[in-house]
């Protein structure tokens, strides 16, 4: 009986097989995606088919980095690797190591291999990245002379600054003659000095956009002295000097939106700036002008003028209160001397000749008050209210002191 294997071993001995041939060890295999799974461990497993056969393959997940794109179904894709056998079912199977798409795929892997390239040369670095200036006169636009591109950026560029002045040079963005093209743009913009520079195009598919990757392009990006906006495809399209730019633009509208400053914005922000600098002007010059009073006031106390007007005033008020004090004593004087005229009065001899009195003169001018003044035929005058009486003594009688006379009839 010849001998018998188990099943181990014969799978053992396939994988063997496998192993020792050199080929398997690294192929490429082309082929649709069918069944794809992305398994919770980060495995993805799928089977790729073209018209005549079908083969498993496997990613496992630590490859997965070399994986760019999601895996669909039916996507044309080639898949590097290794083939191998899982000696437990049996089943020999691709492990994937790398997957492109077929066709733009092998683009895209150029793509990325010239990014990792240009990286690895700092040309992507921030450092090196030239500020967008805020306000331009001139700007360069390097993009095909027919197209939605070079319309939406006049009209957007015009619409924000009128006055703005666009120097268009028509490249040719698509095909082989495109790079050398777009680099020759890039170099005469420069020349003639524009401010800012758009370099970009329309959408459309990798191929179309290619020549936006070549290095070329890219190294006269970088070169550029004026600061360049790249905008190339819609939104979701990245190219190479997307990286290599000053600055990217989702799309030609855009660019333009970033390049150019709005006009009327910035009327309304210098407006707004001048009535803020007339109102702060304004509340100054009335602070100042308040100062300036005070300081004259200040000046004209502190000045000889001042000083004499101070004093002037001061004598003024003090001639003031001197009348008033006079005033009040010649009130209280007045007061006091009616006080004294009515005492006078009482006192008056004249108040008394009025009250029925009278007084005697000798002829010597003396006043007679004793009846030993006068002899017998001696003349006399006689004060009354309303004259004087001459009179001659005829009889002298002496009386008593406290008696009362009559001096009519003594006299």
């Amino acid at each position: 009986m010849q001998n018998v294997y188990t099943v181990a071993q014969v799978n053992s001995y396939i994988k063997n097989m496998f192993t020792q041939d050199f080929m398997l060890k690294s192929i490429f295999v082309k082929g649709e995606v069918s069944n794809c799974k992305y398994h919770s461990s980060g495995h993805i497993y799928f089977t790729l088919k073209d018209a005549k056969g079908i083969i498993a393959c496997v990613m496992f997940a630590g490859n997965r980095a070399g994986l760019s794109f999601k895996m669909e179904e039916g996507q044309m894709v080639v898949v590097g690797g290794t083939i191998d056998v899982y000696e437990r079912d049996g089943k020999y199977q691709l492990y994937a190591k790398q997957i492109i798409l077929d066709g733009a795929g092998l683009l895209y892997e150029k793509f990325e291999r010239m990014k990792r390239k240009l990286a690895d040369m700092g040309m992507f670095e921030q450092e090196y990245k030239q500020p967008i200036p805020k306000y331009i006169s001139t700007l360069g636009v390097v993009t095909a002379p027919t197209g939605a591109a070079v319309r939406d950026i006049i009209n957007i560029a015009t619409r924000r600054n009128p006055h703005i002045r666009i120097i268009l040079y028509p490249a040719i963005v698509q095909g082989e003659q495109a790079p050398e093209s777009i680099v020759n743009g890039i170099r005469a913009l420069e020349r003639l000095g524009v401010d800012v520079m758009i370099v970009g195009r329309g959408g459309g598919s990798i191929e179309d956009l290619w020549a936006f990757n070549e290095e070329i392009v890219a190294q006269a990006v970088f070169d550029c002295g004026v600061p360049v906006i790249s905008a190339v495809g819609h939104e979701t399209d990245t190219t190479i000097i997307d990286y290599v730019s000053d600055l990217r633009a989702p799309t030609p509208s855009a660019a333009a939106e970033l390049a150019v400053y709005d006009y009327m914005q910035l009327m309304d922000g210098l407006t707004a700036y001048r009535n803020a600098f007339n109102r702060a002007m304004c509340i100054r010059l009335d602070r100042q002008k308040s100062r300036l009073e005070q300081m004259k006031l200040h000046i004209r106390y502190l000045s000889p003028a001042g000083q004499i007007q101070e004093r002037r005033n001061y004598c003024m008020d003090l001639e003031d209160k001197l009348s008033q004090l006079m005033q009040a004593v010649l009130i209280r004087d007045r007061h006091r001397m009616a006080l004294y005229a009515e005492r006078l009065k009482g006192l008056s001899p004249l108040e008394k000749l009025s009250q029925g009195y009278a007084y005697v003169e000798r002829a010597d001018g003396g006043s007679l008050k004793d009846v030993h003044q006068v002899k017998t035929g001696d003349s006399v005058k006689i004060y009354v209210k309303n004259g004087t009486i001459t009179a001659r003594t005829e009889e002298i009688k002496e009386a008593a002191y406290g008696e009362g006379i009559d001096i009519g009839t003594d006299l």
